[in-house]
């Protein structure tokens, strides 16, 4: 079983990481979808935000390891795309890091731009870094759009994903889900 990348596909790690932030990322989103309907008399009125602060924080953690790993691994091979879906996969992973990354700051913003500290799992205390009363409702907003646009991007990604296996007949989602051929 390869941890690494090969040219014939995603390694262990890289495939751990794909799947496990997917999984938390649409959990994520669910349960911050949820927590607006949330009222005051709610009994999960604070347990719900900081379960999604306190995930959010080891989602921002895992997705710098997994751009660091990214770049310290080959990427498998891709000469059979074309040049628009080599341009188009490029963009999409990319349009991710950025997108997951200015929403998870947006995130820690919305908890300490108020000059707070927040916990993660009551185990440790994230201060705040900056603060600026005021822009914590831009920060709301900052993070609810890309909330939905990450939900965009994943619904292409998916939807690539799914053209590549059953249109194009290639081994895209294979790599993904299996591995290396070798």
């Amino acid at each position: 079983m390869a941890y690494r990348n090969t040219k014939t596909g995603f390694g262990l790690i890289a495939r751990v990481l794909h799947w496990g932030m997917a999984l938390g990322i649409f959990a994520l989103f669910a349960l911050g979808y949820w927590m607006r309907t949330l009222t005051y008399t709610s009994p999960y009125y604070q347990s719900a935000p900081d379960l999604h602060h306190s995930v959010g924080m080891v989602m921002f953690a895992l997705l710098v390891f997994r751009l660091i790993w990214k770049l310290g691994n080959v990427e498998p091979d891709t000469s059979d795309l074309t040049r628009v879906e080599h341009i188009g996969a490029a963009l999409m992973h990319w349009a991710f890091y950025a997108v997951l990354f200015v929403m998870m700051v947006a995130g820690y913003f919305i908890l300490t731009l108020d000059g707070r500290s927040f916990g993660i799992f009551d185990l440790i205390d994230v201060p705040s870094l900056y603060s600026q009363k005021g822009l914590e409702k831009l920060a709301g907003q900052i993070h609810w759009i890309l909330a939905y646009l990450t939900m965009a991007l994943a619904l292409l990604h998916a939807g690539a994903a799914l053209w590549h296996h059953f249109i194009k007949k290639d081994r895209t989602l294979i790599s993904m889900i299996q591995g290396p051929n070798d």
